[in-house]
């Protein structure tokens, strides 16, 4: 039987969410990749269980994330009947919907009808009454933006949720988004985007901004780029990479030389700052005031663990950001 380790919570640091009074670990568990038929079921029982430890208490999913799709929301839900149960309170639970998941014209987008029966689905999956955080996981350009917005509002009251948050959303809809919900007493409480050294759109477009001027929180996602951003491709490709066995989402191409060298320029900052280059570009996300939490993933206890001494990385000085924040 688990126990939770008692000193949970002295281990972590916790951030305010938006104007909200969420408070959320500055690491998340994000459960996109190793918590399917892929992966044998102790060793992502064995992940959690080290994530809760470490005073992890967000967990991020989606109905399509596996694999193969709501793996990921079955798996964790029979660790929250196993395991969690006399935690559950203790657990800030994320769930998506608006992505491919069924067969027929009802499967995917973000119409009411997909996003009630979605996550009417994901919450059998999971074993629970509700999620914390329901996400409309993409803009859907054809439904009416209204019609997504106001099935957001109705899954709040129906208690299905306890908040709302939107992924990826163009700005002109997100501006709208933070407006109606607001004005439905339903706010918005995040807004989950892609954001690491390679890829500084939410800073440069407004995103960050927009977000933190509607009182929501900002949480990032890929933060490592797929493994780029760690000591994985320092010499190239490796025979066991996500990148040679496995290149739906990275592929071999992503390597360039120019992509190698900057890799390699900010192993050596890190290397100067006495830390990883993972811990380096976790706690550059963390830098910035607007983000509330960054989602990992994490294919073993061990690696968690390390990604988790960003926590005790140090500041960066003006110098060490010009580096990293030069193209």
């Amino acid at each position: 039987m688990y126990t939770a380790n008692p000193t949970r919570y002295a281990q972590m640091q916790y951030r305010r969410c938006g104007r909200s009074g969420v408070l959320l670990p500055a690491i998340s568990l994000g459960f996109w990749h190793n918590f399917g038929r892929v992966t044998p079921e102790e060793q992502s029982r064995a992940i959690v269980r080290a994530a809760f430890d470490a005073g992890i208490t967000h967990f991020d999913l989606a109905n399509n994330y596996g694999p193969d799709p709501g793996a990921a929301e079955m798996r964790l839900g029979k660790f929250l009947h196993d395991d969690f149960q006399a935690y559950r309170d203790e657990l800030f639970i994320a769930t998506k919907a608006a992505y491919d998941m069924w067969d027929g014209p009802y499967g995917s987008w973000a119409s009411r009808k997909h996003l009630m029966s979605s996550l009417d689905q994901s919450l059998q999956r999971l074993r629970l009454d509700y999620v914390d955080l329901f996400y409309c996981h993409r803009y859907d350009p054809s439904t009416p933006l209204e019609e997504t917005l106001q099935t957001l509002v109705d899954i709040v009251r129906q208690g299905k949720a306890l908040y709302i948050g939107i992924s990826r959303w163009p700005q002109e809809a997100s501006r709208i988004g933070y407006e109606y919900l607001r004005q439905h007493d339903v706010p918005c409480l995040i807004y989950q985007g892609r954001l690491n050294l390679f890829d500084f759109a939410p800073k440069e477009d407004g995103t960050l901004q927009a977000a933190a001027e509607a009182g929501a929180g900002f949480i990032a996602f890929s933060p490592l780029a797929q493994g780029l951003l760690t000591d994985r491709y320092l010499n190239g490709i490796p025979s066991d990479s996500r990148m040679a066995h496995d290149p739906r989402f990275l592929k071999p191409d992503a390597l360039t030389p120019q992509t190698l060298e900057r890799i390699r320029r900010y192993n050596d900052l890190a290397a100067q700052r006495g830390e990883s280059l993972a811990s380096m570009a976790l706690a550059w996300i963390l830098h910035h005031k607007e983000v509330a939490s960054v989602i990992i993933g994490a294919s073993s206890p061990e690696q968690l663990r390390k990604n988790l001494a960003c926590l005790d990385s140090p500041e960066f000085t003006a110098e060490e950001l010009q580096i990293l924040e030069k193209y």
